[in-house]
């Protein structure tokens, strides 16, 4: 997986590279799906939700630019398996979760794997997690139709947010930096992601 789908797409950054190494994939899918767990495509994961392709998610994590003691945030923790990558090239994660089974499950599967510097709530992830904020990346693992205002008030003086911004079919995974009050925006490719639902999102189902 590491080989073929990550370094031969461009993926250089080596903590990202180790951090695929080192996490076991297949302990964030279902069982039914666990011969396509290192597959080059996403799962269901349940409740309406997947489990991100391995490059897309190596490619958000490096898109962050973390050397290995930053607070980041994650909206959107799904298996836990973005979670569990960042938290080996960051100093904490912090992740949230609106539909709560999935966020119990991803958080009794961290706990059993080892993490202790990962840390899951249950709520509205376009509010973000004040309590914790400033961040120095925050990466939206769901579409949203632009950048949450407030995930804005909460990055640090030099941080990075990832996100994939369009419509619910069809989005551009973006990058938005933030150096003091200036923001930049860089478009990354083409993607597709479930909506992000919440009241800075695409609204309630």
């Amino acid at each position: 997986m590491v080989q073929d789908q990550l370094i031969r797409r461009g993926i250089s950054d080596e903590k990202v590279l180790k951090a695929f190494r080192e996490v076991p994939r297949h302990k964030f899918v279902p069982e039914k799906y666990l011969d396509s767990a290192y597959g080059d495509f996403p799962l269901p994961i349940g409740e309406g939700q997947t489990v991100s392709q391995p490059y897309m998610v190596a490619l958000m994590t490096e898109c962050l630019e973390l050397s290995g003691k930053e607070t980041v945030l994650e909206i959107g923790t799904g298996s836990g398996y973005q979670a569990a990558i960042l938290a080996k090239v960051a100093g904490e994660v912090y992740s949230i979760e609106r539909i709560a089974p999935l966020a119990r499950q991803a958080q009794l599967r961290l706990k059993d794997l080892g993490y202790r510097n990962i840390h899951i709530k249950t709520g509205d992830g376009t509010m973000g997690w004040k309590e914790f904020a400033p961040y120095d990346g925050i990466i939206v693992t769901a579409a949203a139709p632009s950048v949450p205002e407030v995930l804005f008030e909460q990055m640090g003086l030099q941080a990075k947010l990832v996100i994939p911004l369009g419509t619910r079919f069809s989005q551009i995974l973006t990058v938005v930096s933030k150096h003091r009050d200036k923001i930049e925006t860089k478009e990354i490719c083409a993607c597709v992601f479930v909506p992000l639902l919440g009241k800075y999102g695409w609204g309630q189902e």
